[in-house]
């Protein structure tokens, strides 16, 4: 341990300089440079030099040439977290199943903070769907899913949403307005569902449902996501609510 890191608070310090190394990558990142890492960290050179030789042997990290990329030792953690595991795991059938019906893509999503975290994606050819990865987040506001979860989730997490100051823009039609955000959630509590025109990717909408436990806990959200050009909302929301309304009712998550 250098004396910096004992300045900065010991090893606590060091945990929190290699959490912002692994969180410098970025879902559309395949690798960056040391140069990239400190820049986007704030770090010295010499600090984050040392720490991703550890990150390395840990196999968190990989090298290609000069580059840095995220391990597989880091997928393999985060595969492990047992709640996720287990819907992931519980619902994949019933996505499979969906996707086979529709050949539409298919997205599992959970609240992590206050962005939307894709567990699981069932799609056919890349063309079919728009990009988008498993481990991907998202703004709450700008995704059928994450609608979903605001709307359905507890009242504490919108007024975190609205209280961080002006709404994200993911595209130019994505709904900022606090106003009309919140009419929109209105709705989506009545219908039981969420749609989305082009707020996330241009092309592209989506339609998503709530999961509930058996005891009637929110834990995650279903969506179907679609070229704008054969988007069918009556159609897709009903098929959501059939499957959602299984999952709820089988053994595999309650």
């Amino acid at each position: 341990m250098t004396d910096e890191d004992t300045r900065e608070g010991g090893a606590n310090s060091v945990l929190g300089k290699a959490r912002l190394i692994l969180e410098a990558f970025e879902l559309d990142d395949d690798s960056l440079t040391l140069t990239e890492i400190v820049a986007r960290t704030g770090i010295s050179k010499a600090t984050v030099h040392r720490l991703n030789q550890e990150l390395l042997e840990w196999g968190m990290l990989e090298r290609i040439g000069l580059e840095y990329r995220l391990g597989m030792r880091a997928f393999e953690l985060g595969s492990r977290v047992p709640r996720f595991r287990v819907l992931r795991d519980a619902v994949r059938p019933y996505m499979e199943s969906l996707h086979h019906q529709t050949r539409e893509a298919v997205h599992l999503a959970v609240l992590d903070g206050l962005e939307v975290l894709y567990l699981e994606k069932v799609a056919g050819a890349p063309q079919s769907a728009r990009p988008s990865r498993i481990a991907g987040r998202l703004p709450l506001h700008s995704t059928a899913t994450g609608k979903v979860l605001l709307a359905f989730g507890q009242p504490s997490i919108l007024e975190e949403v609205m209280a961080r100051g002006p709404l994200q823009r993911v595209t130019p039609t994505t709904i900022v307005l606090p106003g009309v955000l919140l009419d929109q959630l209105r709705r989506v509590r009545s219908d039981g569902y969420a749609t989305e025109i082009e707020e996330t990717t241009a092309g592209y909408g989506s339609v998503a449902v709530p999961i509930f436990g058996a005891s009637g806990m929110l834990l995650a959200s279903l969506s179907l996501t679609t070229p704008v050009v054969r988007s069918d909302v009556a159609q897709h929301a009903a098929l959501l609510r059939s499957v959602s309304q299984k999952i709820a009712t089988s053994n595999a998550i309650n």
